[in-house]
């Protein structure tokens, strides 16, 4: 068993995660880590409603008996959806811990923290993670240029970011974005944080909601299969590469704004893609990560094969180079 911070604060039985993932965040793959004894987040907007919400945190304890949180990203949108219900929803759900992500939380956080809910705030630059302390979190989740999805804007890879943030911020940090292995949880640690939150890893286990050929083109890919779209727009998402988000590029080469695109970046096409199984149909997230998965193992092969090999690791390998 491997104790940090995080896990003694948190009452996880080990320092991984399963942040948010839209259309993947899901009772069935919430429960699994979490009986794996990780911690695993339901994504709050993949649920229709904040009532689809509170069936959804239902059906997961129906599977659970360990600690799960909820997920709440904050993001651009011309519609937004309702925030204030959703956040009333996993209060009023007794949800423990909360994943907030995209922009400032600051009106979310002082409610849950009033309901006794403990924050994690993922953010992808030291700035905004010293912000997030001095509101109030709990803990920082620091997301590396790596990462699928939203990287940010400052293009800081992990191996610099992970470590300033160790030393700016005095709350527990979990290192996210090309974390899939136990090199990385082990070099996770050494570079001073508390565990690691992995996406793209959980989205090639059994119980992940997405098609067995998603699963298959992840395996098949490798750290160069993404693309960056939206660059132009300051809005940087990293996805899986086909030719769709190569497109996508395109037309943002030729100065294309978002409502020249918003028909090929559609969320309801991604959602497609994970559902029908065609990785062509719609842009999806996926990170560099996928040159280090090469299998599709249960939640819980994959957390306990995670941390026997990093207590190997540590164990023999590192602690047989340290001179006497």
């Amino acid at each position: 068993m491997l104790k940090t911070r995080f896990t003694e604060e948190f009452g996880i039985e080990h320092p991984i995660v399963q942040g948010g993932m839209q259309w993947v965040g899901t009772a069935e793959l919430v429960s699994a880590v979490a009986n794996a004894g990780a911690l695993g987040f339901i994504t709050a907007l993949t649920q229709p409603t904040p009532e689809a919400l509170t069936k959804e945190i239902a059906r997961c304890r129906g599977m659970t008996d360990k600690p799960f949180g909820v997920n709440l990203t904050i993001l651009p949108a011309l519609t937004p959806p309702p925030y204030a219900e959703y956040r009333q929803a996993i209060i009023e759900a007794g949800i423990r811990i909360v994943e907030t992500a995209g922009y400032n939380p600051q009106e979310h956080i002082g409610e849950f923290r009033k309901a006794g809910i403990k924050v994690i705030h993922k953010c992808t630059a030291v700035r905004h993670a010293v912000k997030a302390q001095s509101l109030g979190v709990d803990a920082i989740s620091i997301d590396g240029f790596e990462c699928a999805g939203h990287p940010g804007e400052d293009d800081i890879p992990g191996l610099i970011l992970i470590p300033i943030t160790a030393e700016k911020a005095s709350i527990p940090i979990i290192a996210s974005g090309g974390f899939g292995d136990a090199r990385g949880l082990v070099a996770a640690l050494a570079l001073g944080a508390d565990g690691i939150n992995m996406g793209t890893r959980f989205m090639c286990t059994v119980e992940a909601p997405i098609h067995d050929s998603v699963k298959q083109q992840i395996i098949e890919n490798d750290e160069r299969a993404t693309s960056l779209i939206f660059r132009t727009l300051r809005n940087t998402a990293r996805l899986a590469k086909n030719t769709v988000a190569e497109e996508v590029i395109a037309k943002e080469r030729e100065g294309a704004t978002i409502e020249d695109i918003a028909h090929l970046v559609s969320g309801k096409r991604g959602r497609v893609v994970f559902e029908e199984g065609d990785p062509e149909y719609g842009i999806w997230s996926a990170g560099m990560v996928q040159g280090l998965i090469h299998d599709v193992p249960t939640c819980a092969q994959l957390v306990s094969r995670i941390v026997a090999e990093a207590q190997s690791l540590i164990r023999e390998r590192l602690n047989g180079m340290a001179a006497p």
